[in-house]
């Protein structure tokens, strides 16, 4: 692969604090990435927000107002993880989809198109920049914008499986499954949204354990036991 997109969730930034941000996790990723751009590959990311805000967990704040804090969350994060990417060597730039003053700069396709051919990493912060989109949706749409070969989906679980592995002790693994038995099942591999705008535009995903060693890297060279799923 040439170029992908790479989601990060918030939770999975914060290791074992579960909020913040946890500098060594940070930096194993960070040297990752690294090594893959030194081999050439083209990389842009996405970062939810969650270690930061959820705000559907809060109800006595209007809908549109907490989606926007979490826009704010992501763009933390992104700021943060780009100097830790800079600290370990590589070239980053921040974009949102929504004017930050100096802290970001707009997304625009030929702009990245600018900042891949300098071998740089972009961040892709602020979701949509519109209320009731989650991160899911921003990930999928920036990475069908940038004409991405696949979306690295790193989570807290190592693939999907047909039930919550944390609840049931005898839940399957797929190795393959299709977006659209993804829908069918309701497996919530990315919300419902994202799913559709998948199927659609035919966006292949790999889901994978961020935790499990050198996971990035073992992912895109196609030896960790993640969960491909075809659109």
């Amino acid at each position: 692969m040439k170029r992908v997109l790479l989601k990060l969730s918030g939770e999975a930034l914060a290791g074992e604090k579960k909020t913040g941000f946890d500098e060594p996790t940070v930096t194993k990723v960070a040297m990752q990435v690294k090594s893959l751009v030194d081999d050439g590959m083209e990389i842009g990311i996405v970062i939810g927000g969650g270690n930061f805000w959820r705000g559907r967990s809060s109800e006595k704040i209007d809908r549109t107002k907490a989606d926007q804090i979490g826009m704010l969350a992501t763009v933390m994060n992104c700021i943060y993880v780009s100097e830790i990417f800079r600290s370990v060597g590589l070239k980053t730039a921040v974009m949102t989809p929504f004017a930050c003053g100096a802290f970001t700069e707009l997304f625009s396709k030929d702009r990245v198109n600018e900042y891949f051919a300098d071998h740089a990493v972009v961040f892709f912060a602020g979701g949509t920049g519109h209320p009731y989109f989650s991160t899911d949706t921003a990930t999928v749409l920036r990475a069908i914008e940038i004409e991405a070969e696949m979306i690295l989906l790193a989570k807290s679980v190592d693939g999907v499986y047909d039930s919550d592995p944390k609840d049931n002790p005898e839940a399957k693994k797929y190795s393959e499954i299709s977006i659209q038995e993804v829908i069918e099942r309701k497996l919530g591999v990315v919300d419902m949204t994202a799913s559709i705008l998948c199927m659609e535009n035919r966006m292949p995903m790999m889901v994978f354990g961020l935790n499990q060693e050198d996971s990035i890297v073992h992912t895109v060279n196609g030896t960790l036991d993640g969960t491909r799923v075809t659109a």
